[in-house]
């Protein structure tokens, strides 16, 4: 069986902008010749079979969703032992059972250095708690993410393009993309 691969969609149906539809992406996906390509939710979650590595699908997704849609999307792709990787490192397990909804893996194109973690740790102003692990951070959010002051653009200037999913998704891609 041609393996899966595990495909986000960086800021798409978020607030009215930049809209795809998941039936439109998933067409995408078979155009490019992506097999069973499957979605989650509306915000950007796409599992397909491919034998092409992540780091080349990236690439081609995104000049495809350009020329589709006219949208310059970021992908951030893993396959499925990267996924289980993902799942096995988390730092959080009991917030994982407690709350899933509120820790967040955020998905980040290259490794930030201990730096750069340090001085995302740093920036921060309420209870949230940040770890990294390879190119993920893993962050939580006891008081809710929608009032906490560590957002997306915080935390993108300090670690680099990234996109977040709660740990339900994270759960729910994984049976998905059969991990």
């Amino acid at each position: 069986m041609t393996p899966a691969r595990i495909a986000l969609l960086r800021g798409i149906n978020v607030g009215g902008h930049a809209k795809i539809a998941m039936a439109d992406l998933k067409a995408l996906a078979s155009d490019l010749g992506l097999s069973q390509p499957q979605t989650l939710l509306q915000s950007g979650n796409l599992v397909v079979r491919s034998s092409e590595a992540p780091e080349a699908l990236e690439p081609r997704l995104e000049a495809a969703t350009v020329e589709r849609f006219g949208l310059a999307v970021t992908y951030f792709l893993r396959d499925t032992g990267q996924w289980t990787d993902v799942i096995a490192a988390n730092p959080f397990p009991d917030e994982a059972k407690a709350d899933p909804s509120h820790l967040l893996v955020y998905f980040l194109r290259t490794t930030p250095d201990a730096a750069a973690v340090a001085a995302l740790q740093a920036a921060i102003r309420g209870p949230e708690i940040v770890r990294a692990h390879g190119r993920h951070a893993y962050i939580t959010y006891p008081d809710g993410i929608g009032r906490s002051r560590l957002t997306n653009p915080m935390i993108e200037a300090k670690l680099g393009p990234a996109t977040g999913r709660n740990w339900n998704t994270i759960l729910k891609l994984a049976a998905l993309a059969g991990v």
